[in-house]
């Protein structure tokens, strides 16, 4: 959550800096600010609300300077406000910080009693504070940051500049991503490296418990001691135009018609053309001698872990357990030393599911994940990492990051099941080449939107909304659901299918629609007895099936979308497809934001 961007050197600091946080949006933000050097002197303009209120700030009281930060802040402590917007500061100093201080309230107490003057409601203010009150014992700006940083606890990433000091950033991260980036002439700091891509593909990431000290002529790292350390720079791949919306309405429209590329292009990178083998890289540890598994993960992710937990042991007879990573380590469950441990995260910063990454390694199990940010935190941290090659994801619902989940996930189950001999070539053979028939299968999709959008209207009117699967679609009509409740702010919940009628089942009447996931594989016959109760009852039927249970279901739904039968094995896969259009076509009809939901960030960089 939250979003920094900062630069020093030769132009303008302003428009440079306001535009890298246009790219941070996706995270998630309530207020936005940018401060300033102007003739040396800190000043600043902040504003509550989208960036544009920021924008018009700046129109009618414009911010010069060559040496700017900015932020895009999601509230934590303190309301949403004006003033408790970042960059928070003094005469001497400005900083711009994502995470939690945990210790801000002993610090601010120490400092009030020192004569420090507080403005705001934040933990972030005490890290302005702490560092101005250095900065009066006639410290340098340097000395003052580093015990300042020495006295912080908590999860941070933070930008800082100083009155009378042209020219001058200082960054520091600890359990938060912060990048630096080179030009010529001038350096830049940000949350990421989407923040700094229209400016330079040349980056550095910083590591926990780094402190850069940054100047036009380039950047010079330590540890929060002072010891100098060596970080590597490398070229991102990433462009600025890989951002763009590309004439779609908005980034998730755009997103989801992206299911198919993503989907071959992680299949791609998983698949030997030649052998139609699933080829993954050397891991530091054998497949076939783990004894157990543990997934866990958060929001999305943990439905796709769902998912590869029915995978991992349907195929590969590998026991699984799965939590929800904000729950995994305070359940402190007993681990089995040299078990997997399986994590998903799309931004690979997700703060619960890195405290449950290192739960697992202080038991001794081996750290697999699955991230779409192959240079993040959690990759550093993990023994191997398996790439999903979805490319950027800017709306704050997650779709096709997921799809590509989905897709790792089944190919790490093959390759488990070959290595642990419980699967042989000709299974084998089955299986991938009903993965490879997935990009095409997924394009096709899109040629059922005018039925999503038939299924939309009735949803848009509804208060609260069902969401039925057996299996793997479970875990699809979970997905679903979120999608629903993220951006149209409609209720919805999720059952497996045979658990409706030991309770949800009592909610069913004409205004509670009901959406199912039921392809025709072997659990159709038991879904669809299912549904039959829920007809019987009143129930508004919207099905997602194929053109094998097409026939079947159309005597019983009031609508349904027909798609292209699949293997049991893909079928999660392409059934995640039209149930995320179904929330996004609900959310445009509802007018709601779409790319940015209320209260929602695309990181979740604090528990």
């Amino acid at each position: 959550m939250c979003g920094i961007c900062g630069v020093v050197g030769l132009r303008h600091a302003t428009p440079i800096v306001f535009e890298g946080l246009r790219r941070l949006e996706y995270r998630g933000y309530d207020s936005a600010g940018i401060a300033t050097l102007v003739d040396g002197r800190v000043e600043r303009r902040r504003a509550a609300g989208k960036l544009n209120n920021l924008g018009v700030v700046l129109e009618e009281n414009p911010l010069s300077g060559t040496t700017g930060i900015g932020h895009t802040r999601w509230a934590t402590h303190g309301a949403p406000t004006t003033c408790n917007a970042h960059p928070h500061g003094t005469e001497r100093v400005a900083i711009v910080h994502n995470g939690i201080v945990e210790n801000f309230e002993a610090l601010r107490h120490e400092l009030e009693a020192a004569g420090q003057v507080f403005e705001t409601e934040t933990d972030s203010e005490t890290i302005a504070q702490l560092v101005d009150y250095y900065l009066v014992q006639g410290m340098a700006p340097k000395d003052a940051a580093l015990k300042a940083l020495q006295r912080l606890e908590g999860a941070y990433a933070i930008a800082m500049i100083f009155a009378g000091h042209e020219g001058l950033m200082i960054g520091a991260c600890h359990s938060a991503p912060l990048a630096v980036g080179y030009g010529d002439g001038e350096m830049f700091l940000g949350s990421d490296s989407l923040a700094l891509a229209p400016l330079t593909r040349r980056i550095t990431y910083m590591e926990d418990g780094d402190c850069v000290v940054i100047t036009p002529a380039g950047a010079e790292f330590m540890t929060f001691d002072g010891t100098p350390v060596q970080r590597k720079e490398q070229v991102t791949s990433l462009a600025a135009g890989a951002i763009g919306k590309d004439g779609y309405r908005h980034y998730m429209e755009k997103e989801l018609h992206e299911h198919p590329l993503v989907i071959g292009q992680t299949l791609q990178r998983m698949v030997d053309p030649a052998t139609r083998k699933i080829v993954l890289p050397d891991l530091p540890f054998d497949l076939a001698t783990v004894p157990r598994a543990v997934i866990t993960a958060c929001g999305s992710a943990f439905y796709a872990g769902m998912v590869g937990r029915y995978w991992l042991e349907a195929i590969a007879r590998l026991p699984v357990d799965i939590d929800v990573a904000s729950e995994l380590r305070y359940r402190n469950p007993p681990l089995t030393a040299g078990s997997l441990g399986l994590l998903i995260s799309q931004s690979g910063e997700t703060a619960d599911t890195l405290a449950a990454l290192r739960t697992l390694r202080q038991n001794a199990a081996h750290v697999l994940s699955v991230l779409n940010v192959e240079h993040s935190t959690m990759a550093r941290e993990s023994d191997m990492v398996l790439g999903t090659v979805a490319g950027p994801e800017i709306s704050v619902a997650s779709t096709k990051a997921f799809t590509a989940q989905l897709t790792v996930l089944a190919c790490l189950s093959i390759a488990t099941a070959r290595a642990r001999g419980v699967l042989d070539e000709q299974g084998e053979d089955d299986l991938v080449s009903a993965l490879l028939d997935l990009p095409s299968r997924a394009g096709d999709v899109f040629a059922q939107g005018d039925a999503i959008r038939r299924m939309a209207a009735i949803v848009a009117e509804a208060r609260d909304v069902l969401y039925l699967g057996r299996g793997s679609m479970f875990p699809v009509a979970m997905e679903g659901a979120l999608k629903l409740k993220e951006i149209s702010y409609i209720h919805a919940e999720a059952y497996a299918a045979g658990e409706m009628k030991h309770g949800p089942i009592s909610l069913i009447d004409r205004t509670v629609p009901i959406v199912a996931s039921v392809p025709f594989t072997p659990l159709f016959d038991k879904t669809l007895s299912n549904l039959q109760e829920a007809k019987a009852r009143g129930g508004r039927l919207l099905v997602f099936t194929d053109t094998k249970g097409a026939e079947r279901v159309s005597a019983i739904a009031e609508d349904m979308v027909v798609l292209p039968h699949v293997h049991e094995f893909a079928a999660p896969i392409l059934q995640t497809i039209p149930v995320q259009m179904l929330a996004y076509e609900v959310a445009v009809l509802k007018g709601t934001d779409v790319d940015q939901p209320r209260n929602l960030a695309k990181s979740v960089t604090v528990e």
